[in-house]
């Protein structure tokens, strides 16, 4: 389970850092590679996002990291059940 927050943790910082470099927040510069902790994050699923709008680019390139959260998530419920039946 740690390891669930742990990413968690990782992907606010990382969505936390697009936000500031994209939007100008807090008088920093706008960047064009604010997203770019949140690629490996969404890997391998950012991946498929090379045929996007650059419009849709930023929002899918923003939730993409979820599918991983999810996944993991999924995974360590799972095996946290499976402990409690077979101790």
């Amino acid at each position: 389970m740690w390891v669930t927050r742990a990413f968690a943790a990782l992907y606010l910082v990382a969505f936390v850092l697009l936000l500031i470099g994209t939007f100008g927040l807090f008088g920093q510069e706008r960047d064009p590679l604010a997203g770019v902790f949140l690629m490996p994050l969404g890997l391998p699923w950012s991946l498929w996002l090379d045929g996007l709008p650059e419009a849709a680019l930023l929002f899918a390139a923003a939730l993409v990291p979820l599918i991983n959260l999810t996944l993991l998530g999924i995974v360590c419920r799972h095996r946290a059940v499976r402990r409690r039946r077979n101790p």
